[in-house]
């Protein structure tokens, strides 16, 4: 009985969002093809490396192809202590970046687009120093992917908003 309900719940729900003109955001695909053809290029350093890696996997970077675009980065990171023993040490940490950027055209070279996003996560601090490094470079890891992934859904958005204009 449950699955008939859902089944009926779900046919209703697409019928629905079909009658109200309801496009995916990357249902067209010029949309995933200008995803493509834009060009990263990023700050050195390991933050810079890692946002670059999660953006060429979120925008699948057409290698070969020339590009459309290029996105400049500006990265600015801090890290605030949060928890504190009673020896004035912390233990938990709040990582905070935030990644800038201005996409270019690269046939006229005049910025078309700028805007910026913010990634905030926390880590434990261990007393083993090994530990400590490593949860602070994943919580860089896990930052630069949700700043990655906040990127993309911008972009898309625009580009999705310039093809139907």
């Amino acid at each position: 009985m449950n699955r008939v309900v859902a089944s009926a719940l779900i046919a209703a729900g697409a019928l629905t969002l079909a009658g109200c003109g309801f496009t995916p955001l990357y249902g067209d695909p010029a949309v995933t093809a200008q995803l493509h053809s834009v060009q990263v290029t990023t700050p050195p350093g390991r933050t810079g490396q890692l946002i670059r890696e999660h953006l060429d996997d979120a925008l699948a970077n057409a290698k070969g192809q020339p590009p459309k675009y290029r996105m400049d980065l500006a990265l600015s990171e801090t890290r605030y202590p949060r928890g504190l023993r009673v020896d004035n040490v912390a233990t938990r940490y709040e990582y905070v970046l935030t990644a800038s950027y201005t996409v270019v055209s690269v046939t006229s070279g005049a910025p078309v687009k700028k805007g910026s996003t913010r990634a905030q996560v926390t880590y434990d601090s261990a007393d083993q120093p090994y530990a400590s490094i490593t949860a602070q470079q994943d919580a860089q890891d896990r930052a630069a992917a949700e700043c990655a992934r906040l990127i993309q859904l911008e972009l898309a958005a625009w580009l999705a908003a310039q093809g139907k204009s």
